[in-house]
């Protein structure tokens, strides 16, 4: 089983929030997860738009979760470093 840290969508159209998930990589989009690492809301001031758990994340991309290109982004955007 391939696991990917991704973005799971919520919110209204045009007012979208996203949580940061950990999924099975044949899963659909908005389906079931394994386990909520964070949340990224777009809309919100710079210093409340992304919110995780760092410890959680490490822990799975050190079992193998890739995280999906965006997610990197996130990450990078907020100086945390994948390995």
């Amino acid at each position: 089983m391939s696991v990917k840290i991704r973005l799971k969508r919520f919110g209204t159209k045009k007012r979208p929030f996203f949580r940061i998930v950990v999924v099975d990589s044949r899963a659909p989009r908005d389906g079931r997860t394994l386990e909520e690492v964070g949340f990224y809301h777009p809309i919100e001031v710079t210093e409340k738009q992304i919110k995780v758990k760092e410890d959680r994340i490490k822990d799975w991309i050190s079992k193998g979760a890739q995280p999906s290109d965006t997610v990197r982004r996130l990450l990078n955007r907020m100086q945390f470093h994948l390995k």
